[in-house]
């Protein structure tokens, strides 16, 4: 499938392969290495993304991702059903569907789902890091520590 775009600004239009932006999250595998499922699904690796990497979160009732913090990144948080409750430096905020939050670049962060029912969550970093392995740092002991970190692509 393909599609014309037109730069805003631009008068020439682009034609590209839409089929290689699209990102179904049953197809990537999850990953477990901080807690819950997490999913990339777009990326530097997956769509050859520039700014940014993001994806799906998903957590069963009691469920975590370890405390950690993005030294380059900030990060978006969107709940789409689930009560979740983040810690940002300390300080618990809840959330509930249709709930967004930013956690700023270098805020520690740890994320449990509250509630009775599973909790899903769309997320994205932005910018990325000069080199994936520097975009996390863990200040938490690791749900899985045998698992590698997301493999987002980008800058080695």
């Amino acid at each position: 499938m393909t599609a014309s775009l037109e730069t805003i600004g631009d008068t020439a239009e682009t034609t590209i392969d839409v089929t290689v932006l699209r990102v179904p999250v049953d197809s990537v595998t999850a990953n477990r290495r901080r807690g819950g499922d997490i999913r990339v699904t777009l990326s530097p690796k997956t769509v050859g993304s520039t700014s940014g990497f993001g994806g799906m979160l998903r957590l069963a009732p009691g469920e975590y991702v370890t405390e950690h913090y993005h030294p380059y990144s900030e990060e978006f948080l969107h709940v789409v059903h689930g009560d979740l409750e983040i810690t940002l430096a300390g300080t618990p905020v809840r959330l509930g569907p249709g709930d967004s939050l930013l956690v700023p670049v270098g805020v520690r962060h740890r994320l449990v789902n509250v509630g009775t029912a599973a909790a899903l969550a769309a997320f994205h970093l932005s910018p990325l890091a000069p080199k994936p392995e520097l975009g996390h740092v863990d200040t938490e002991t690791l749900a899985d520590a045998d698992q590698p970190n997301p493999d987002v692509g980008g800058n080695r």
